[in-house]
């Protein structure tokens, strides 16, 4: 059974109708030229020919809207793993001393992550005072995308930084039915983490579980803003319980000590990216299982046939006898 994948170019039907009538038009008017001279002309399969540059036209339309015949279902097997992101939406991610401010810039990086994915399932978790699962596991980057959009620092209330309990709730949110590697990715400042929390990645005691740390900010730190209740004008900047103004700076040794336990890896956020694809390429070399099989449908493209054959008529059309002259 032939079928067409593009159908919506049927719009271009038009084309012959308007061809043939030009061509009517244009047979008239020769003619009507003609007996004005008294020149005595005959145009001989005139019909025949435009018969044939009708057919013809027809014919490449049809090709244009890509005839296809069903073959038959192909099963595509897709491999990869499960990546927890755990994004850190404290206030002091607010923080410039990155630009254009360090959460900005920690999902610029996961937005780097998604674009190279290949059927590898990803779900973000943001943490602060608490944590919660926002997106669970998936191999839709689109939607992954739109979840990413709207992470921020109002999305947890309170302040501090439990990235314990951020641990904890992503591995056991890890389904463990594949032999594949389960990466926890964390991106934080590394204020205010929870120094015992790496006991809680020794507690987890799975070989499987990698954990990787990106720092966001600078040793120099800066300021904390604070905005309005609307969120869009900065009103100041936060002070502590003596009215001095509070700085936050980077904390590395933590995030390394973190990813040390995980069996990971720190690597250190800069505006060249260049963390994204050191992160990526340790990542290639973790264990990966079949996730998906897919049933695609499987097409014998006919399109050429219909195109050659119209290309066809109208050189046979071209090559028909033009006109001879009569007595």
């Amino acid at each position: 059974m032939i079928n067409f994948k593009y159908p919506f170019n049927i719009i271009f039907a038009l084309v012959p109708v308007f061809g043939l009538t030009l061509l009517i038009l244009a047979y008239h008017k020769k003619e009507r030229i003609l007996n004005l001279m008294k020149i005595n002309f005959v145009i001989p399969l005139k019909v025949l020919r435009g018969v044939l540059i009708t057919l013809g036209l027809c014919l490449i339309v049809l090709s244009l809207m890509g005839p296809q015949r069903f073959m038959g279902y192909t099963e595509v097997s897709r491999k990869g793993m499960d990546i927890y992101v755990l994004v850190d939406t404290s206030k002091s991610m607010l923080v410039e001393d990155i630009q254009p401010n360090r959460i900005s810039r920690a999902k610029k990086i996961i937005e780097g992550i998604i674009d190279k994915l290949q059927g590898d399932r990803i779900g973000f978790i943001p943490f602060s005072q608490d944590a919660y699962v926002q997106m669970p596991l998936t191999d839709d980057y689109q939607l992954a995308r739109m979840f990413l959009d709207v992470i921020d620092t109002d999305m947890i209330a309170g302040g501090g930084t439990n990235i314990a309990s951020a641990i904890k709730l992503a591995d056991s949110s890890f389904k463990r039915v594949t032999s594949a590697d389960r990466v926890i990715i964390v991106i934080s400042d590394g204020e205010e983490l929870d120094y015992n929390s790496q006991e809680v990645v020794k507690s987890i005691n799975d070989k499987n579980l990698k954990l990787f740390t990106i720092g966001i900010g600078s040793e120099k730190g800066g300021l904390i803003p604070v905005y309005d209740e609307k969120g869009t004008q900065r009103t100041g900047y936060k002070k502590d319980n003596t009215g001095n103004f509070v700085t936050s700076r980077l904390n590395t040794d933590i995030l390394k000590k973190l990813a040390e336990s995980g069996n990971g890896k720190y690597y250190q956020a800069s505006l060249s990216g260049g963390e994204i694809q050191s992160l990526l390429g340790d990542m290639r070399g973790l264990r990966r299982d079949t996730s998906k099989i897919d049933k695609i449908k499987r097409y014998n493209h006919l399109y050429q046939y219909f195109l050659g054959m119209g290309i066809l008529l109208f050189t046979a059309a071209y090559l028909l006898p033009e006109r001879r002259r009569t007595a």
